[in-house]
């Protein structure tokens, strides 16, 4: 317990301490302009949070593209790990390629990624328009459709380098005498990366998926920066709308409340993760 003392005190400041304190404020009207304390009101937070339809449009937006943009930066994170993992004389340069998306801060990227989906000056139209694949100029982040579309590209281009160097890693520990013994067995290249390369690298997918998954659920930065939860509220995720109560309409409870249920929400997730590992191990 003596040396348990330092990193559970260490802990409870920086992450007890916060919850707790968002939980306690959920229960009070608390509107800094205002100009007077907050009062309790109990449950009346909860009711209307399960009442607005902007919770539950962003929820809905939240969702949709934690089911896009996880699988799909999966899915690109584990060809790029492959191709990293090749066997080439020079290896640095192609995995610095690999930290560089993932080392771009979020806000960064969603203004280059605004830039490219432009209406007018995009590069995407301008290449479109080169290959004759269009002759009218497409409205990227003016039609929701296409706005959410946008978003879930330039979120699978980002976080897709974290899921590489997470596999990376783990594609790094399969030993070798694990294909060479299939290669024996007749296996070809398909079959090997089925039954060795997959099993094996399960363990850092599951890892990569909680991670990637949960940074998912709070996405804020990228649709912030592109489209500012537009056309309308198209594209405004839950993490905004928290922030959108909380700093631009000093509603410090009701923001409360929403993210109590964005922490509930990544809870829920975390735990169904936690138990497919359980039942793996």
């Amino acid at each position: 317990w003596v040396l348990l003392a330092p990193a559970f005190l260490l802990l409870a400041l920086i992450v007890v301490y916060p919850i707790g304190k968002l939980i306690w404020n959920s229960f009070f009207d608390l509107r800094l302009s205002g100009g007077r304390g907050g009062h309790f009101i109990g449950w009346e937070n909860y009711v209307l949070v399960w009442r607005d339809a902007d919770f539950w449009n962003a929820v809905g937006n939240t969702l949709f593209i934690t089911v896009v943009t996880v699988p799909g930066a999966l899915v690109v994170g584990l060809g790029l790990a492959l191709l990293a993992n090749l066997p080439f004389r020079r290896k640095w340069p192609v995995r610095l390629a690999l930290l560089l998306p993932w080392a771009l801060p979020l806000s960064f990227a969603g203004l280059i990624f605004a830039w490219f989906f432009h209406t007018e000056y995009g590069v995407v139209n301008d290449v479109a328009r080169r290959l004759g694949a269009t002759t009218e100029p497409v409205m990227w982040l003016l039609r929701p459709n296409w706005a959410m579309t946008a978003i879930c590209l330039t979120i699978i281009w980002k976080t897709s380098s974290f899921m590489a160097l997470i596999l990376l890693a783990g594609l790094q520990m399969i030993p070798r005498s694990l294909y060479e013994a299939a290669e024996v067995d007749g296996a070809t290249r398909w079959q090997q990366f089925w039954q060795v390369t997959l099993p094996m690298l399960m363990p850092s997918i599951v890892v990569a998926l909680i991670f990637r998954t949960i940074t998912a659920l709070q996405t804020f930065d990228i649709p912030y920066t592109m489209t500012k939860g537009g056309p309308g509220n198209a594209t405004e995720t839950l993490a905004m709308l928290i922030h959108k109560n909380t700093i631009d309409y000093l509603d410090v409870g009701y923001g409360s409340t929403l993210a109590v249920f964005m922490f509930i929400i990544s809870l829920g997730v975390t735990a169904i993760y936690l138990r497919r590992i359980g039942s793996q191990a």
